[in-house]
């Protein structure tokens, strides 16, 4: 080292893993669409490829959360450190809240607390991750899952959802991938990018089909009990005592406060399977090492879950139902893009995008980028959640600025139809 530079090249690299880590996420596409907003365009931008609904009033949450949170800060009770696995009454709750549809009751012991569920997420799949592992994860779907395998060194397979059959897992495929290597297949309910809810009787397929391929469930369950179909929500512990599931959930979506970060993994498995493979043991190891969910917050669950009234969700419920039937109505107007089955559950619909009938769009990302330059219209590409020729739209916005958005997507559809 001469006056402060290095006598050769400096050591250190950036990492190309974690560069190319940010592009396969949802953030990380939209953070590219929303680059290509033209900033002379003096309409509002319509977000329809995200899932925080949030920012809309038809979307707040419940003062009593709000006042849960105000009330464990001034108590001044929660200003320590978290127990790494989180604090006991936080625990109870969410054992509580879910055994409220469960055949069989979880304890505090079974309840993980998580900042989010995306941490959840992150550390089951650690968790998972040995030498030649691989794991099952549904095409379309939510692609947080393959970054994070990648990241592990945990090997993909994807199954394919069945468009024609309401998106229901193709368990053939799942049968034809698995081998003595497969560690888990994930399930996600109500669906993220579908919006379909699955039935009892395919969740009961399901789990049958891992406990012959002995192979754990994870069940991500986001926005459970955010359905309004004809199919109720199910959880898939329900079926615990076949196969062995862990679940991932949070209170972000159902409550609308994704930003609060709170959220669970838990294991639900009567006949102890997950202890005695040593998965619960590693789940604490992994946690160790992990940040906490915020303690203030913690200290508010209790509230939020045991008080929350049935009228909040209702209202929410309605909300996305309306949101709904005005994005399949919407969309039945548009020649270049068609909606195989109407959403029943979570904030999302798949929509496939004919783009033989369009002039000058190659696929489906550069319809979305064109989409947001033209128009500052936000969709997600169905090629970023894994099926290529689709796209994602998100419905949980003020239903006037959904209409407007779909309005203008019309608009854009119809300025590149072939013969105009």
């Amino acid at each position: 080292m001469e006056n402060g530079e290095p006598k050769g090249a400096w050591n250190f690299r950036r990492s190309e893993d974690a560069e190319n880590a940010g592009r396969l996420t949802i953030r990380g596409v939209l953070n590219a669409i929303m680059s290509n907003i033209d900033n002379g365009d003096s309409r509002p931008v319509i977000p329809l490829g995200h899932g925080d609904p949030s920012a809309f009033p038809c979307f707040r949450t419940t003062p009593i959360a709000e006042e849960a949170i105000v009330s464990a800060v001034m108590s001044a009770k929660y200003n320590f450190y978290s127990p790494t696995v989180g604090i006991l009454p936080a625990r109870r709750a969410v054992a509580e809240y879910l055994n409220r549809d469960l055949p069989y009751k979880l304890s505090p012991d079974d309840v993980f607390l998580t900042l989010g569920c995306t941490q959840a997420i992150e550390i089951i799949l650690s968790v998972l991750a040995q030498p030649h592992a691989n794991i099952l994860l549904p095409r379309p779907g939510f692609p947080f899952y393959e970054a994070r395998a990648a990241h592990c060194g945990l090997e993909v397979r994807h199954f394919d959802l069945l468009p024609d059959q309401n998106w229901e897992v193709d368990l053939d495929a799942v049968r034809a991938l698995a081998d003595r290597n497969t560690v888990a297949v994930v399930i996600i309910n109500p669906g993220n990018p579908c919006g379909n809810v699955f039935t009892y009787e395919h969740l009961s397929k399901v789990a049958e089909t891992a406990k012959k391929l002995g192979v754990l469930v994870i069940a991500d369950e986001a926005y459970d009990h955010l359905t309004f179909g004809a199919n109720p929500f199910v959880p898939m512990g329900t079926f615990g005592s076949v196969v062995p599931v862990v679940t991932v959930g949070s209170i972000s979506k159902r409550w609308l406060v994704p930003g609060w970060r709170m959220g669970w993994l838990v294991t639900i498995d009567p006949h102890g399977v997950l202890k005695e493979t040593k998965i619960v043991d590693s789940i604490k190891s992994v946690l160790d090492i992990t940040s906490d969910p915020a303690t203030f917050i913690q200290g508010a669950l209790p509230q939020i879950l045991e008080n929350t009234t049935q009228d909040f969700f209702s209202k929410t419920i309605e909300s996305l139902k309306i949101a709904a039937d005005i994005c399949d109505s919407k969309i039945k107007e548009i020649n270049c893009i068609s909606c195989p089955f109407k959403p029943e559950g979570s904030m999302f619909v798949m929509v496939k995008l004919r783009v033989s009938l369009l002039e000058s769009i190659k696929d489906d990302m550069d319809f979305c980028l064109k989409l947001a330059k033209e128009e500052s219209v936000v969709i997600l590409p169905g090629s970023s959640v894994g099926l290529s020729g689709w796209l994602r739209v998100t419905f949980a916005v003020e239903p006037s600025l959904l209409e407007e958005g779909l309005g203008r997507l019309k608009s854009f559809c119809q300025r590149y139809e072939k013969g105009n």
